[in-house]
């Protein structure tokens, strides 16, 4: 696999924006903030002008399709709910329970490797990120498929966070949206470099750890802190730091607030030309400006699988949100495996495939360990 980790550009913002090519570092914003009587407000002009509000407003649909109307707040119609539309959707994008036979065809005699996003896949969408728990029967269920398949979750957050979450030994993890990447030394061809190190895992284990934007480290705790004083005064804000990128919540934000928010860390980021901006389900998202994504992750760790060469392999992507497309776009582009978009409403995608929320995917984990079992036996 031809990776180019070290192609660095200028690039700011997922929505283009003009860069300022200002220090690399520095703890706050230069020179654009006017005082209120209350607070420190940014002025509010390249979020408008570039697209972000526009963008943070669409980044996280509505979970149910709404009656049409008009939301004054930022003068955008939302679409009516339309039954032919949906069903026009569910043609495109067709239920991977339902097209399970399809699937499993696909997927006979060959080896299938699984990689899950976490939230809004194996847990629901919550307002408080530290609260999207999964259920013991989600993780039975991912505990099932991983005795028989090759399994992964890939997350935004950290790896050791989502570690926590899951819980599970079994599994391999991929944070900061692949730039943390945890595999047993063990494996068949893991691949060693100088982003690959030598550690170990909770239990003690030896582990191979692969960390593409370890450089990036120092800055990313330093734009965590300095973006945690400067929204500390815009109620509902949460700012996480997931080792190697950065997370600016505004779910809880009040609606008139938000492009205070995106004007706040757009402006912030101008000073950091080698950090990014991009944007999830209600999040923001700093960034390393490296060729590194969930895609190039699947990639990594199909091939510390083995499973990079030949056509006897099925991989299987499922995921909810933008940050997930990358890992749909490789498969398709590949010509092998399948995408499974998570979603409840209609939605452009790269993937093959949807279901509608956590307890779909849990159906359909159960429905692929109960074919697997099958197979097996019938093999005998």
């Amino acid at each position: 696999m031809d990776i180019n980790l070290n192609k660095i550009s200028p690039a700011l913002s997922d929505p283009a924006s003009p860069v300022n090519k200002s220090r690399l570092g520095t703890s706050f914003p230069s020179g654009k903030f006017m005082m209120s009587s209350r607070k420190m407000i940014p002025k509010l002009d390249d979020v408008k002008s570039n697209g972000w509000l526009e963008a943070m407003i669409s980044s996280s649909p509505p979970r149910k399709p709404l009656p049409k109307r008009l939301v004054k707040d930022f003068n955008v119609e939302v679409a009516p709910e339309d039954d032919s539309a949906q069903r026009a959707w569910m043609r495109k994008y067709p239920s991977a329970i339902t097209s399970f036979e399809h699937i499993a065809a696909q997927a006979k005699d060959k080896k299938i490797a699984v990689f899950l996003d976490y939230d809004g896949t194996l847990s629901p969408i919550v307002d408080d990120p530290d609260r999207a728990i999964m259920s013991d029967a989600m993780r039975a269920a991912v505990k099932d498929v991983a005795k028989y398949f090759p399994t992964a979750i890939i997350s935004g957050r950290s790896r050791d966070k989502v570690y926590e979450l899951v819980g599970l030994t079994e599994l391999y993890y991929a944070g900061s949206h692949g730039m943390d990447i945890m595999t047993p030394v063990n494996v068949n061809g893991s691949p060693q470099g100088p982003d690959s190190v030598k550690s170990t895992d909770q239990q003690g284990e030896e582990v191979n750890l692969f960390q593409p934007a370890k450089e990036f480290i120092p800055v990313i705790e330093e734009v965590y802190n300095s973006l945690v004083e400067l929204t500390k005064g815009i109620k509902g804000t949460k700012v996480e730091n997931h080792k190697f990128c950065t997370s600016v919540h505004y779910r809880n934000v009040d609606k008139k607030d938000w492009e205070i928010v995106g004007q706040i860390v757009h402006d912030h980021l101008k000073q950091y030309p080698r950090l990014r901006l991009t944007h999830g389900r209600r999040v923001l998202e700093v960034r390393p400006v490296i060729e590194w994504n969930k895609g190039k992750a699947v990639e990594f760790l199909l091939e510390s699988l083995g499973l990079s060469n030949g056509d006897d392999f099925l991989p299987i992507f499922i995921g909810d949100d933008k940050t997930d497309e990358d890992a749909f776009k490789v498969l398709r582009e590949r010509e092998q495996g399948f995408g499974i978009l998570v979603s409840s409403v209609p939605k452009e995608s790269k993937a093959f495939y949807s279901l509608r929320d956590p307890s779909e995917v849990k159906k359909f984990l159960k429905n692929l360990v109960k074919w697997r079992k099958m197979e097996d036996s019938t093999s005998m």
